[in-house]
């Protein structure tokens, strides 16, 4: 549980965390919209967003996780908290389970691989592995409907949860990694396949926007390449472009 108390620290107890990303996600969402937290781990994004009075699908597959966004949101009525792995199919996936990293749990097996080989995760060991169940993303949206914003934060199962897509959503999020820029361009072509996007970035934790300016995805592709956006990971945000 070390490890979940260092997120708890990092990501609950930091002062004015959650007033910045309060800030940014005011840019896509307002009170009353639906969101779907995909990878919630403890649950910093949801309470973020039910701050800004929104109804919140947290998902997270593991056990600890969940344990924790319950006791953290029980009792808050716009948030509803399932207990699963997003993918492309619904089922059952394993989940590769890092007890000092929690936040590294992945159920692509290739994205742990290729970490593994990455010396920037030398001190990263994935201890357990749990049989989960796992949904997708049109089953989240055919039960709870079309959300306004999806975060997704999934440890390398960014390309697999946007396989099992075939709506264009409104805005969302995807995380990205230096040394794994090919699953950012599986990404943006699969979006790209659904509708007509623009792009931005936010290195870190920031919790900002990096350009005042959108990107179609050549650019972004371009943009993503250099050496400040390669010197730590970050989040992609994409934006449906109004027809």
């Amino acid at each position: 549980m070390l490890g979940l108390a260092r997120s708890m620290l990092i990501y609950h107890m930091i002062p004015g965390r959650q007033n910045r990303l309060r800030t940014l996600y005011r840019q896509f969402v307002s009170t009353g919209d639906l969101v779907f937290d995909l990878g919630a781990h403890v649950g910093n994004r949801t309470r973020a967003f039910n701050a800004l009075g929104c109804r919140v699908i947290a998902v997270d597959p593991d056990p600890d996780c969940i344990r924790i966004l319950r006791t953290l949101f029980s009792r808050s009525p716009q948030i509803e908290i399932i207990p699963s792995a997003v993918s492309e199919t619904v089922g059952r996936v394993a989940l590769s389970v890092s007890e000092r990293h929690p936040t590294l749990n992945t159920i692509d097996s290739a994205w742990q691989d290729d970490r593994e080989n990455d010396p920037r995760f030398n001190a990263i060991q994935w201890d357990n592995t749990l049989d989960v169940s796992s949904t997708t993303l049109d089953a989240l949206v055919n039960e709870y409907g079309l959300p306004a914003f999806v975060k997704i934060d999934v440890e390398g199962a960014e390309p697999r949860i946007l396989d099992g897509l075939h709506h264009a959503l409104p805005a969302l999020s995807f995380e990205y990694l230096p040394g794994a820029l090919e699953s950012v361009r599986a990404c943006v072509t699969r979006l790209s396949a659904l509708g007509r996007y623009q792009f931005n970035w936010s290195p870190g934790e920031s919790y900002k926007l990096a350009s005042i300016e959108w990107f179609d995805h050549f650019a972004l592709e371009s943009v993503l390449a250099t050496t400040a956006a390669q010197a730590q990971s970050g989040d992609i945000y994409a934006v449906l472009e109004q027809a």
